[in-house]
């Protein structure tokens, strides 16, 4: 009740700042009666912890579809599903363009002025225990690092805003882009603070919605792979990187989990794998993104085997995309993460053989109550997983082994099985695309896998729709949308997208 209660005063004091907030949460959806101040709202613990809720809830509005999109819709790893795509395989197609530029960057700065407000005013409060204050700053850090580097990965460089937006002028409202590298110092820097500000060595608990000095250094392992390898920084962005995974890789109460599968169901949230998800709970939150790769159960054909049917079990959300003929085909049988990640329906063709009919994502696939099924399993951001293979990443770009981070991998996908798929090092070059080959089995459908691409380079290799277009290399970012553009006047659009 008092998390409730705090989450409308945030939503109040916003509103009276000229703030928009957005969210498909009932309690979000609250008209203000009151304005309250600046200057009255920032006085105690409580209301600081109203703000750090507020944040996490927009943050989620973010996660439960537009994360997905920006990190993955643009890869090989979706195509066409049953229902009507409503132009999503603009994605896909890589035929994006002003008009139809897919998530602006509205709402993620609404998520930054959030971080901005906590960092400005959280110092000046008196909590009843300081490193509860610190902990709180620390998560605003991390996640304004987090969100200016996924910014800078999608559209290059964006308007850095580190204060608060509050009250309205020209000159602080309508801000021009700046340069890449100046945004990944300041995300360098928001790291660095939090790690400072965070416990070190805490023990993640069974919560872990909210950002830790593990997560933290995960994030930072992905920056300086991607600074490394994107911007050139080299081997010692690379021996950054590697020092700081090997902080989370000896963190105690983190590892993988056994079964694959039960890393995302939601009677497993905060399990040890997980270093940071984005929590959604039955009565609190809207469905995520995986409700658009399920399958409504008026579209599963009668001839459909009982195998598959119970795979399924009740259908919920639409078909609009599905995973793609190339990433069903890389799953071997032998591969546990290949059920885990999504069931295909084949129906016998005229000449007795099977013809592909659908496939559904069954990794975020909810539970099923009285009123059917429910897609609010946490959205993952890092997990444990995801430090082993950013481990032997950074390991092979140093010239060092990575198939002691590999096999870990494998040994949990293959079981059994595992000594017919154990890896060896076979050099830089194999190593990567072995990384690269075993991040897309291993993170399908979370949100990662274009990102996985730009940073390999590989995107106009791997991804059909831009195979034989190397000379347009401006499609590694992402056009900036009209919207966007009409609102500020400073705001360039990207090279190779027009004006």
């Amino acid at each position: 009740m008092k998390n409730t209660i705090n989450k409308y005063v945030f939503r109040t004091l916003v509103a009276g700042m000229g703030f928009m907030s957005f969210s498909c949460t009932d309690y979000l959806e609250i008209e203000p009666v009151s304005t309250i101040t600046t200057a009255g709202f920032w006085v105690n613990e409580d209301n600081a912890n109203g703000a750090l809720q507020g944040m996490y809830v927009r943050f989620r509005d973010q996660a439960a579809y537009n994360l997905f999109i920006l990190g993955e819709a643009r890869s090989e790893t979706l195509s066409y599903g049953l229902q009507a795509s409503e132009g999503r395989e603009r994605y896909f197609e890589n035929s994006l363009d002003p008009n139809f530029a897919g998530p602006n960057w509205l709402r993620l700065y609404t998520v930054i002025h959030d971080a901005n407000l906590i960092i400005k005013y959280v110092p000046d409060i008196e909590f009843g225990r300081e490193q509860d204050k610190n902990r709180m700053l620390g998560e605003a850090y991390a996640m304004r690092a987090f969100l200016y580097f996924t910014m800078a990965k999608t559209w290059g460089d964006v308007p850095l805003v580190t204060s608060p937006t509050e009250g309205y002028d020209a000159e602080s409202t309508f801000r021009s882009r700046t340069a890449v590298g100046e945004i990944f110092a300041q995300v360098k820097s928001d790291i660095e603070r939090a790690l400072e500000l965070l416990p070190a060595n805490d023990a993640l608990g069974t919560d872990r919605a909210a950002w830790s000095a593990a997560a933290v250094n995960t994030l930072k392992g992905d920056v300086y792979l991607w600074t490394g390898k994107v911007l050139g920084g080299g081997s010692g962005d690379f021996q950054t990187a590697l020092d700081a995974l090997d902080q989370v890789a000896g963190h105690a109460g983190v590892g993988l989990m056994e079964d694959y599968d039960q890393i995302f169901r939601y009677d497993q949230k905060g399990n040890r794998e997980i270093l940071f998800a984005v929590r959604f709970l039955d009565l609190e939150s809207g469905t995520n993104y995986n409700s658009e790769l399920y399958i409504r159960d008026d579209q599963i054909p009668s001839a459909t085997s009982e195998e598959v049917r119970e795979t399924i079990g009740t259908g919920g959300g639409l078909n609009r995309w599905a995973p793609s003929p190339l990433l069903r085909e890389a799953f071997g049988d032998a591969d546990q993460r290949k059920d885990a990640s999504f069931v295909s329906i084949f129906l016998e063709s005229e000449d007795d053989s099977p013809s592909h009919y659908a496939s559904v994502v069954r990794k975020y696939r909810g539970f099923v109550d009285p009123s059917g099924r429910r897609f609010i399993d946490d959205i993952v951001i890092y997990r444990y997983a995801e430090v082993l293979l950013l481990k032997a990443e950074a390991k092979n770009a140093l010239g060092q082994d990575p198939s002691a981070e590999i096999n870990q991998i494998r040994q949990r996908a293959y079981g059994e099985q595992y000594p017919g798929h154990a890896y060896i090092d076979a050099g830089q070059e194999a190593n990567d695309d072995a990384i690269l080959r075993e991040r897309m089995l291993e993170f399908a459908f979370e949100g990662k896998r274009w990102f996985d691409l730009v940073r390999f380079d590989k995107a106009f290799e791997r991804v059909p729709s831009l195979q034989g277009r190397e000379d347009e290399r401006h499609l590694l970012l992402w056009p900036i949308s009209l919207g966007t553009i009409s609102l500020n006047s400073k705001i360039e659009q990207n090279p190779g997208y027009g004006n």
